[in-house]
């Protein structure tokens, strides 16, 4: 039987595919009904040290939806980690106002620490370059709506591969259902070399490219995402790369009739606005299934559904 009650979830690789296919499930009946009270007299906090926009509003929503309270802040400015208050403080500190503690934060590694300190269970909501759990499982998700399935999947990772935690995750997921991996970066972006080893590991292929157009025929998901100019180290770098991959509508020509383009979004300008109004831009779509998704692990996690 699966029972993610109590359990933390702070990589992908946390969930057996059986678990990963039980929480798209819930999904699914979160979709149908979404406004299903299971969370009163629960409290959700919500901590976010890093800018977000749909990570953060979607839980909230989640949240909302579910009939829970939710506490928190935005911003590390507006907590006391502006004083001085260690990362292990403000976990102990807020446990004790809630059930269930979602937290972003831009140091690698920062959720694993959190959920061995915190007595509640932790999400994360993205960790540095590291992992992004929850945009992974509503990528799965996403992919399992336009295709039908999961397995055997032909994707395209295009831009940043280097520091692309929402990348990262998905390649981990997706090494469970035999997919082929199309890589599509600048050479200073390739995929890291730790996360290839679990594409290796599952026997299955990758392919490197340097130029979009070379895949575009032969995939059935592009994941697009930005250059992320706040992960470099040396901004003269970012320069370089920044406007590697621009996706434009009259490149989807030669495209599968059933090809769907997702993107976790913010977007700068790798998708060009032409794009938007072809239906096999998804991403507008993959954002809303977020809520979905996020209501399904929060009531899984909380025992509220199994």
């Amino acid at each position: 039987m699966i029972n993610l009650k109590n359990r933390s979830l702070v990589s992908i690789t946390d969930y057996s595919k059986e678990e990963i296919l039980r929480v798209l499930g819930i999904a699914e009946d979160f979709e149908k009904d979404q406004r299903q009270k299971l969370l009163t007299n629960h409290v959700i906090a919500s901590l976010f040290f890093e800018p977000s926009t749909r990570t953060r509003l979607s839980f909230e929503s989640a949240v909302q939806y579910m009939g829970g309270s939710i506490v928190g802040f935005a911003s590390a400015d507006t907590s006391s980690v502006r004083k001085g208050e260690s990362l292990k403080d403000t976990i102990l500190t807020v446990s004790n106002y809630s059930d269930l503690i979602v937290m972003r934060n831009p140091l690698d590694g920062s959720a694993r620490f959190a959920s061995e300190v915190s007595p509640v269970p932790i999400i994360n909501a993205g960790d540095g370059a590291n992992q992004h759990p929850t945009q992974c499982l509503l990528d799965l998700y996403s992919i399992r709506k336009t295709q039908g399935t999961l397995e055997n999947i032909h994707i395209a990772l295009v831009g940043d591969l280097k520091y692309g935690r929402t990348v990262h995750s998905l390649v981990q997921a997706l090494s469970l259902f035999n997919a082929t991996f199309h890589l599509v970066s600048p050479e200073s972006l390739k995929l890291p070399s730790a996360v290839k080893k679990w594409i290796k590991d599952a026997g299955l292929e990758y392919h490197q490219y340097t130029e979009l157009n070379d895949i575009i025929q032969l995939v059935d998901i592009i994941y697009m995402t930005r250059i992320q100019g706040e992960r470099f180290p040396d901004p003269l770098e970012y320069e370089k790369v920044k406007n590697s991959y621009i996706l434009e509508n009259s490149m989807l020509e030669s495209s599968k009739n059933t090809m769907r383009i997702l993107h976790p979004l913010p977007r700068v300008n790798e998708i060009s606005e032409d794009v938007d109004d072809n239906p096999k831009a998804y991403y507008y779509q993959q954002a809303k299934n977020g809520v979905y998704v996020r209501q399904a692990l929060i009531a899984a996690i909380l025992g509220l559904k199994s």
